[in-house]
């Protein structure tokens, strides 16, 4: 058994956490391959450090002061140098850095440096070798990553039987300029380490112990779903569960590696396993209708007008061009005989809301064109629901009985989840409701 484990940024905020993060690497001798984020926040005081790096390249952009900045990055280093005993050069490393601190830095290689620096650290605590990210997540010139290229450098630095760390978050072009992934991308560099050993599970440390059904801030004391699928969790993640950053799927989905949510605080805890397929657990226990509950605010609903609209050809091809052309995503659509609703994430829209709303009566052709803010969307996600006849009968029956009114519905064929359309001012209550009807009362069946 080999296992890929990747501790987030409150994972490593002191040294503290990296003694934890040893604890739990030690106890388990499959854990072989750790891959780490930047130094997180030890408290509401404290600042993450690649926040303060990207804050850092924004000073030199425009030609401000940086230095105390980045003292506060070197004092949280330099102390869990201190406090673990290492010998590792970080006078020498931060050096490096400033040196090269001008007009024309990379920022990709700017804000990389937490990770790096962090993995550094982390290797000589536990007695590990170093791999850099740049030498083994090989990206084309397109952003992909090269898995053939990244499995064969990987293996080229396996000479030894100690464990591995290595840095999230980036890699490297054909060139070997550094490239950042989205913010969270240490997840994903975890999932293509799993996915190119073909490891036997992905450990996902953090600050929780799994996913839970709904959101702390908005349900109390939701419960932890223990099992769920990919498939559910892209579903949640899309409607703002964010656990795990939601491409972290992609690399493992493939090779069917499970993930296993947990939390560095918690370990005992056995936290969410994320799978490719419930089915043999289900037939054990029968699962409910909802595996998990999540949503956004702020939405904005074009609603679009043509008699005889549903008998004319290509009208969606030429709409979906006109908001491609604004490079703006769209939600969801929802079409009818003359109508057709356009839902949008209100501040992608903001900026050019009016030309297009014009440009959907030019171009397109639209009769009547209107705008309808402040709605918030709700995913409510679970394999079971296909199963139960009724079960969006009974959802909508306890928003009404709550005086909630739904403003829009779209379930997927394959009844994985529904999503609805709610005033922000419900937004709250709904979820509330939803989750008291099928989880708190126990009518999740």
């Amino acid at each position: 058994m080999i296992k890929v484990v990747k501790f987030g940024g409150s994972s490593v905020a002191n040294a503290g956490q990296f003694r934890k993060v040893k604890n739990i690497v030690d106890s388990d001798i499959s854990r072989k391959f750790i891959v780490t984020s930047a130094c997180g926040k030890s408290d509401n005081e404290d600042h993450k450090v690649t926040d303060l790096l990207y804050l850092c390249h924004a000073h030199i952009k425009y030609g401000v002061p940086f230095n105390n900045l980045f003292a506060v990055i070197e004092k949280k280093y330099m102390t869990i140098k201190q406090e673990l005993n290492l010998k590792i050069d970080l006078d020498g490393e931060f050096e490096k850095i400033k040196k090269s601190m001008t007009k024309n830095i990379n920022i990709d290689y700017l804000v990389s440096r937490g990770e790096y620096l962090a993995g550094l650290c982390l290797a000589e605590y536990l007695g590990a070798d170093f791999v850099d990210a740049k030498d083994v997540i090989l990206f084309d010139y397109d952003g992909k990553v090269n898995f053939e290229r990244s499995k064969t450098a990987l293996q080229e630095r396996l000479k030894t039987d100690k464990k591995i760390v290595i840095p999230g978050f980036y890699g490297a072009l054909p060139n070997g300029k550094i490239k950042i992934m989205s913010r969270g991308g240490s997840d994903i560099t975890g999932a293509i380490i799993a996915s190119l050993i073909d490891a036997t599970i992905y450990e996902n440390w953090t600050d929780v112990s799994g996913i839970l059904v709904a959101d702390p801030r908005i349900v109390e004391n939701p419960k932890r779903i223990k099992y769920i699928t990919y498939d559910e969790l892209r579903e949640l993640s899309f409607m703002g569960a964010n656990v795990l950053h939601d491409e972290t799927i992609f690399p493992v989905k493939e090779k069917k590696i499970p993930i296993n949510i947990k939390n560095t605080n918690e370990p005992e805890n056995h936290g969410t396993m994320i799978v490719d397929d419930c089915s043999e657990r289900d037939e054990q226990k029968t699962p409910g209708f909802i595996t998990g509950i999540a949503g956004k605010k702020d939405f904005t609903v074009f609603n679009c007008t043509k008699l005889n609209l549903s008998n004319e050809v290509g009208f969606l091809k030429r709409t979906l061009q006109l908001f491609e052309d604004f490079n703006i995503n769209i939600k969801g659509i929802q079409a009818g005989i003359d109508t057709v609703n356009i839902i949008l994430e209100t501040q992608e829209i903001e900026e050019d809301r009016y030309i297009i709303l014009s440009k959907l009566k030019e171009i397109i052709g639209f009769e009547h064109v209107s705008a309808f803010d402040n709605l918030s969307l709700i995913a409510v996600v679970g394999r079971g629901m296909s199963k139960r006849p009724g079960m969006s009968g009974k959802l909508f029956a306890e928003l009404g009985l709550n005086n909630i009114n739904i403003k829009t519905i779209n379930q997927a064929i394959d009844e994985i989840n529904v999503i609805i359309g709610v005033d922000n001012k419900d937004f709250e209550k709904a979820i509330n409701c939803i989750y008291d009807r099928f989880i708190t009362r126990g009518e999740n069946k």
